[in-house]
């Protein structure tokens, strides 16, 4: 069955090749013509970000997914020497 993804027995789902994208597009673009289709390609890429976002931030919430920070690439790390003296106080110095 060309098109078609199986999900087990006696389900499947279409999957759209090339000419129906096509197709499908030609049609977005006669019912909201070209000037309104970046308009909401922009808006549906938001919602997309925006929903992405939120996902993360609930996986983050209940533990599924730790979140990462991206090192900073402009401060080289530099070890911890036991050996360096501490610094002084100011207090100290009086």
């Amino acid at each position: 069955m060309t098109g078609l993804a199986t999900f087990g027995p006696g389900l499947a789902m279409w999957t759209p090749g090339i000419p129906e994208v096509i197709i499908i597009l030609a049609v977005a673009l006669l019912l909201f013509g070209g000037k309104k289709l970046p308009e909401l390609a922009r808006g549906l890429a938001r919602g997309l970000r925006t929903f992405k976002d939120e996902m993360m931030g609930i996986k983050t919430d209940i533990g599924l997914n730790e979140p990462t920070e991206k090192p900073d690439s402009q401060t080289p790390e530099t070890p911890e020497t036991p050996d360096a003296p501490e610094p002084k106080k100011i207090e100290d110095q009086q």
